[in-house]
């Protein structure tokens, strides 16, 4: 059997788990990222962007019948946006009494209500910023702006209660047993390249933005991106994307 992050046997629902308690007795035992350490909210958000890709790709292939990965970053199989959900809920919501009656119900509409705020706030974001959207639920019932929805916010309160309480004590158990030196090592790396993905990223969308508008390249920077990553690249990777006029 598999150990569980506090040392049972059984990995499973953090019911009886109290990461604050778990990352005293690592720190004792010198293990790689102990608690809510930054190491390891760096592996959470890698990993979750991976999951939430394949969430979103398996989502596609069931309910329109084919094949498309869902990405947020032009490199990698990632989604960025369930990366920062994933570290958001961990920190503000992993609070809520362990013992409670009714905890996973309190802790479905905490995530509900926190990941369709996020959500909409992703959006708002992406479309000053970037002048694109990616989503818009404008056709569903009770949406907000159409950029998040009852709906989806039903989506958020399970993946969030799932996350919580079986996804990130896996997660944090076997984060913390990667070998510290080699660790600290990867993690850098990783932080890097997402860093490095993500800026590439809003930039190439936001530079076709501007293609979108007709405003030509005046500096190197802008003629890389336009031959680097044309409308063709940018269609390819965000074919649910739109310019907003």
């Amino acid at each position: 059997m598999a150990e569980s992050p506090i040392g049972g046997e059984m990995l499973g629902p953090r019911d009886d788990y109290d990461e604050e308690e778990a990352g005293k007795r690592c720190s004792v035992d010198q293990c790689f990222a102990p608690g809510y350490h930054f190491y390891k909210m760096v592996w959470l958000f890698v990993i979750c962007s991976f999951l939430g890709c394949a969430f979103e790709t398996i989502y596609t292939l069931i309910r329109y019948h084919y094949f498309a990965l869902r990405v947020g970053v032009i490199y990698g199989p990632f989604s960025e946006i369930y990366g920062f959900a994933a570290i958001i809920m961990i920190l503000f919501l992993h609070r809520i009494d362990l013992h409670i009656k009714l905890r996973e119900l309190y802790l479905f509409f905490a995530c509900a209500i926190v990941g369709s705020a996020y959500e909409f706030v992703c959006s708002f974001l992406q479309e000053t910023a970037l002048g694109t959207v990616s989503w818009d639920y404008s056709s569903h019932p009770f949406n907000i702006l159409g950029r998040t929805s009852l709906l989806y916010a039903f989506f958020w309160g399970i993946m969030g209660v799932l996350l919580i309480k079986n996804i990130y004590p896996i997660i944090s158990h076997y984060v913390e047993k990667i070998p510290y030196k080699p660790g600290v090592a990867i993690t850098w790396i990783l932080l890097a390249f997402m860093i490095f993905d993500l800026t590439i990223s809003a930039m190439a969308v936001y530079r076709a933005n501007e293609r979108h508008r007709g405003i030509p390249a005046s500096n190197a920077v802008q003629v890389q991106l336009d031959e680097h990553y044309p409308d063709s690249v940018i269609k390819r990777v965000y074919p649910n994307m739109k310019n907003v006029d």
